[in-house]
């Protein structure tokens, strides 16, 4: 069978070189026309747990509160806040972010309404009169700034609390387009999941899918152009004050600009040094540039098939061409080497030969290697997150692209070339530096041993300290704009991470008595009227903290994302628990301890709204005028100062918190775990009336998903290499012998992280897949080369150093040509990749050193392939 597939491979592709190689070039030039299709998506979505529950509460609450995202820009004056140099030049600039299209509305410290400079009455603001803000008259600006710093409302979200920042919030416009065909999409997928999807809904299924992906599309192109015109504009008033950009729109656009920016500028770096590196191994132009060639086309075709497919890359599947790079490269390697060896053997042999045997040799090791990277790259799919699962699929369509290429092309390049590839017929002074690794291991056995148990033992430490967290911030350097922006937030205007909390009333919780007379309550017999000036005041909106907060004649300026969708008015009044002294006091409660911890920054709810009507009342506030406070509201106004933080339908009170994206003590799963016991137990919430939703409960779901799948699931995979070594080796003294240094070399990775304090997370937890993928690699080749040599004079040690003076080369050249070109990434401005590049280097070395040095001496040590032989025969591999 096996020669029956040799002879027709020799017949097609061996018979035919230009023809083969024209037609692959054909192929390579067909993808290359895909690939300005090629689309980055660093979207929220993208990053998501497929079928985590609080995904779709986070979906429902988005839906309920109507958030928007926003853009924030810090202002930070030369002088002095409320000085005319700082007014002016913000107002202008607030002018001109309003006529972008995308934008809903801006908010500044001139666009919101002003009770306490001077304090007001309740007359005041029940009046007909516009509330005064900064572009009144005479205003009293000391009194203004007073109000902006101490305001539970202003203070820390508007102004910082010692009056030298403020922000510029640019509310974006709700993409009712993307909300429904997501809505539709999730619906359908929910009946896939539960096997109910009959064939038209299919076909539904499909169509919406398809729409949604093209409509995300367009909204990350537009969401990208804002941002730039964004910081256009914010950069013409750096002579007035000191700005930065932020917010989730420009983080998702920065980290797409940076990994634009390693592909293109990285990428080619490391071919350009791995283009040095081989021709200072190999000395001859060929056996530099078949490789790279090969590599190339196996990396056009693939991101050509993306683009075809609009299979979209992300900050963590990009990855897959550096990783692709390795694979193609080390195929292309092993394949020269062993033509190299044939070719000094025989240098008068056939060139058709001499490439058949080249392989004829091969196939099968490169064959079985292919396979069982692909194992160790399939185990990503379980994960759940679509990124890593692309990553995985990926790998694997790639590692076929790669190694049907390297087959094709350079095979067909070394007959095309003929033999003016430079070979030497080796001279007995110039020894292969992997021939000193086999003196290493020939030597000092015991010490390779006892080092190895060492490792084995500072690995079991290091993973232990293993921490799976992710801090957004650790992945720009910090003379980035995105770094200083989110550290600023963090440090004096609230935070950044959101975070939901919802409390559902118990159906047996009810306002207080008395309160029962309300539903005829006319709000005009309120002391609080209807329109009443006052409620647009203290407005703070829903999504991300943001708060709308208006002159009298613009409350649809928003400072957050809550108030631009309004709802259908009340149809009847129905006194709410959360309107009662109970409800309050239980709300207060909650509040107070929240905001006492020390990752949270800025706090608002019910709470908030409720400590304003008692400072401007002058007195507390009673069960019946909480209720009143709740009926006597316009539709509009409600919706602008209770929806954001109240659900009638649910009877639920929401709190929005911002979480500190600096803070030393954020743990973000051990921060929940201990935020939702101190809820129940210390303050008395129910268990099931308590739910946590946002960006922090979302990604602490995905980094924990993470740590289940490729962790525990290590196991599953290393007994699928074991199967796969046992099918190729029939040994399974051997099959375990040549785990062992995978296996090390896993556990070095994760355990240097654990040591280095390298957190595992989104972006890094394909690392165990690509060491995995790199061992397997070398130790398949090392033990079928080895299995090849011993039967010639059945001495280990021999077969050993034959062994390294071969194959051992392809190892290290492989090593050597990735180390030096990885290490490029050590200049990357985005924290992942460099991250990557050092923990790929690493990967290298462990995988080399393991399969040069640990696992030949696991050979010798225990025989598997039987006994040696009584004597060795004359002039063996000892002499050496």
């Amino acid at each position: 069978m096996f020669d029956t597939m040799i002879r027709v491979y020799d017949r097609l592709v061996l018979g035919r070189p230009l023809l083969s190689i024209m037609l692959v070039a054909a192929l390579v030039a067909g993808f290359a026309t895909q690939l300005p299709k090629i689309t980055l998506d660093a979207s929220a979505d993208s990053l998501m747990l497929q079928g985590d529950p609080s995904l779709e509460l986070f979906r429902e609450v988005g839906r309920e509160y109507s958030a928007e995202e926003f853009v924030l820009i810090t202002w930070k004056p030369r002088g002095d806040l409320l000085a005319p140099e700082s007014l002016l030049p913000l107002r202008q600039m607030a002018d001109e972010l309003r006529e972008l299209p995308g934008v809903s509305s801006v908010v500044t410290v001139w666009d919101v309404p002003l009770l306490e400079s001077p304090p007001l009455s309740l007359s005041d603001i029940t009046s007909a009169e516009p509330l005064p803000d900064l572009s009144q008259p005479g205003i009293d600006l000391d009194l203004v700034l007073q109000e902006l710093t101490t305001s539970p409302i202003y203070a820390d979200l508007l102004a910082s609390r010692d009056g030298a920042l403020t922000a510029v919030q640019i509310n974006l416009e709700r993409d009712e387009t993307y909300n429904d065909l997501l809505q539709q999409r999730e619906a359908l997928r929910k009946l896939e999941r539960d096997g109910t999807l009959d064939a038209a809904q299919a076909v539904e299924l499909s169509r919406v899918e398809k729409a949604f992906k093209a409509h995300t599309a367009k909204t990350l192109d537009s969401q990208s152009k804002l941002v730039a015109q964004v910081r256009e504009i914010s950069d013409r008033y750096r002579d007035s004050a000191e700005l930065f950009v932020g917010g989730v729109p420009m983080i998702a656009a920065d980290m797409v600009s940076f990994v634009q920016s390693d592909l293109v500028v990285f990428g080619s770096a490391i071919l350009g040094i791995m283009l040095v590196v081989l021709a200072v191994i190999f000395r001859s132009l060929p056996w530099v540039m078949i490789p790279l060639i090969t590599c190339s086309a196996s990396v056009v075709v693939m991101l050509g098939l993306l683009g075809a497919l609009d299979w979209r890359m992300t900050v963590i599947s990009s990855n897959f061409v550096s990783v692709l790079l390795i694979i193609s490269l080390a195929l292309c390697i092993h394949l020269i080497v062993r033509y190299r060896e044939l070719h000094a053997e025989n240098p008068e042999g056939a060139l058709h030969k001499r490439v058949l045997d080249t392989v004829r040799l091969m196939i099968v090791p490169c064959f079985y290697t292919a396979i069982t990277t692909m194992v160790a790259f399939v185990s990503l799919v379980v994960s759940g997150i679509q990124p890593v699962i692309d990553f995985g699929w990926m790998m694997t369509i790639g590692i076929v692209v790669a190694l049907v290429l390297s087959f094709v092309l350079v095979p067909c390049l070394m007959l095309v070339w003929g033999d003016k590839g430079r070979v030497a017929k080796p001279r007995p002074d110039n020894i292969p530096l992997s021939v000193y690794f086999a003196r290493v291991a020939d030597r000092f056995g015991v010490t390779i041993l006892v080092v190895s148990v060492a490792l084995v033992a500072l690995t079991a430490l290091g993973i232990s300290r293993l921490e799976v967290e992710n801090r957004f911030i650790d992945y720009f350097h910090e003379d980035t704009e995105i770094y200083q922006g989110m550290e600023l937030l963090d440090a004096q205007l609230g935070g950044t991470i959101p975070l939901d909390i919802i409390i559902t009333a118990s159906e047996n919780e009810e306002p207080l008595p008395g309160l029962e007379g309300l539903e005829d309550f006319e709000p005009s017999d309120d002391p609080i009227a209807k329109d009443d000036p006052f409620l647009e005041d203290d407005d703070f909106g829903a999504g991300d903290e943001a708060f709308s907060a208006t002159p009298a004649d613009d409350w649809d300026d928003e400072f957050g994302g809550g108030f631009d969708e309004f709802a259908s008015p009340e149809e009847s009044f129905q006194p709410s628990y959360w309107f009662s002294m109970q409800g309050m006091r239980k709300l207060d409660a909650v509040h107070q301890h929240v905001d006492s911890l020390e990752e949270t920054g800025k706090v608002l709810s019910l709470s908030t709204v409720f400590e304003v009507v008692k400072d401007l009342m002058g007195e507390d506030i009673s069960g019946v005028e909480l209720a009143l406070v709740q009926k006597s509201l316009s539709g509009d106004i409600a919706q602008m100062m209770i929806d954001p933080y109240f659900s009638a339908d649910k009877e639920q009170a929401r709190l929005s918190v911002r979480v500190k994206e600096t803070s030393e003590t954020l743990r973000r799963n051990e921060f929940l775990v201990e935020l939702r016991r101190s809820l129940v137990e210390d303050v008395g919430i129910k268990e099931e009336n308590l739910q946590l939703t946002g960006m922090l409960v979302l990604y602490n779901n995905v980094l924990q998903s993470l740590f289940r799948s490729q962790i525990l699931t290590l196991g599953v995979v290393f007994l699928a290499i074991l199967a796969m070594f046992l099918i190729l080796f029939r040994s399974l003294p051997l099959a375990l012998i040549a785990l062992a240094p995978n296996m090390l070399a896993a556990g070095i990775v994760l355990g240097v992280m654990g040591l280095a304090g390298i957190p595992l997370d989104i972006m890094n937890i394909t690392i165990t897949a690509i060491v995995l993928g790199i061992g397997v690699d070398d130790c398949i080749h090392y033990v079928h080369r080895f299995m090849r040599e011993f039967p010639k004079d059945r001495n280990y040690l021999a077969a050993m150093y034959r062994c390294h003076a071969s194959i051992g080369r392809a190892l290290y050249y492989t090593t050597i040509t990735v180390v030096i070109g990885f290490c490029m990434l050590m200049w990357s401005n985005f924290t992942p990749s460099i991250y990557f590049g050092l923990l790929t280097v690493l990967a290298m070395a462990a995988a080399v050193v393991g399969a040069l040095l640990l696992m030949p001496r696991l050979i010798i040590l225990f025989r598997p392939l039987g006994p040696e032989a009584a004597e060795p025969p004359a002039g063996s591999a000892l002499a050496q």
